[in-house]
């Protein structure tokens, strides 16, 4: 497997909810972690990786971060989104580490029920010519239900993925894609994290906003918006639930299963 390293990218300043990095979430053991804690956990647990960072511009979340022992490569504020901020860390990260890594993994800071098979298996789709990748889980009708009730009551949740015969994605959505009447049509929920090259990485930092970007919230479609590939990898949840925090009401969602999981 390439040599990879786990960067988490944090920002303090969220739109839909600021602040989120530091909201607590409370464990099966009553105990509350902030949410970067949580995420750095899961990025923990992922075997055979070089190190893991925390990627931030703010001065609260360095200090959460080194306080539970997280190295911490601090950015700019200028970064508009976590691919942006994960470019602009991995310099640092590369000369702290001694040599540029082979692949460099953005284990998003809000996605903490990140399985740590999830990252393996993108590694692993690092094959030559594939610049970058991302893991899509087949919604359960629990989560595929969650998914259109937010979309029932204007929330920005979770995200979907369509991607062709050949795993190439082909569109990411806010919306529940693809449009089924069928209540147990295949839904693929997008797991927030992302593999790339450094090469793939320069030139994503070098590209301007693009629109479906920019009108969807969602910073993969840089990617399609110009034409590079990604690269989408079917994961299995093995009987583990996956969730991310990206709202308020998802605090309680992501707790309900760290308890029924007996996540600590």
């Amino acid at each position: 497997m390439a040599e990879a390293v786990i960067v988490i990218p944090a920002r303090y300043g969220s739109q839909r909810f600021p602040g989120k990095p530091l909201v607590a979430l409370t464990g099966a053991t009553g105990v509350a972690r902030s949410l970067i804690r949580r995420s750095w956990d899961a990025a923990m647990a992922v075997e055979g990786v070089a190190g893991v960072w925390v990627a931030t511009d703010d001065e609260r979340i360095r200090a959460a971060a080194e306080a539970f022992g997280a190295r911490v490569a601090m950015t700019s504020t200028g970064a508009r989104n976590g691919t942006e901020r994960v470019a602009e860390a991995l310099p640092a990260i590369a000369a702290e580490l001694g040599r540029m890594p082979e692949v460099v993994v953005n284990l998003q800071g809000d996605a903490p029920l990140t399985p740590p098979w999830f990252v393996p298996a993108l590694i692993g789709a690092m094959a030559p010519g594939v610049e970058m990748a991302t893991p899509v889980l087949r919604c359960s009708p629990e989560a595929l239900a969650m998914l259109r009730e937010d979309r029932r009551h204007g929330r920005v949740g979770g995200t979907t993925a369509v991607f062709d015969a050949h795993g190439r994605a082909l569109y990411f959505s806010k919306e529940v894609l693809p449009f089924a009447a069928d209540p147990d049509a295949a839904v693929y929920h997008h797991v927030g994290v992302y593999a790339y090259t450094p090469a793939a990485l320069a030139a994503y930092a070098a590209l301007p906003e693009g629109r479906l970007e920019r009108l969807e919230g969602l910073e993969q479609l840089r990617f399609l918006e110009n034409g590079h590939r990604i690269r989408c990898v079917e994961v299995e949840a093995r009987g583990r639930s996956f969730w991310e925090v990206n709202t308020p009401e998802d605090v309680p969602r992501v707790e309900a299963v760290l308890q029924a999981e007996g996540i600590r």
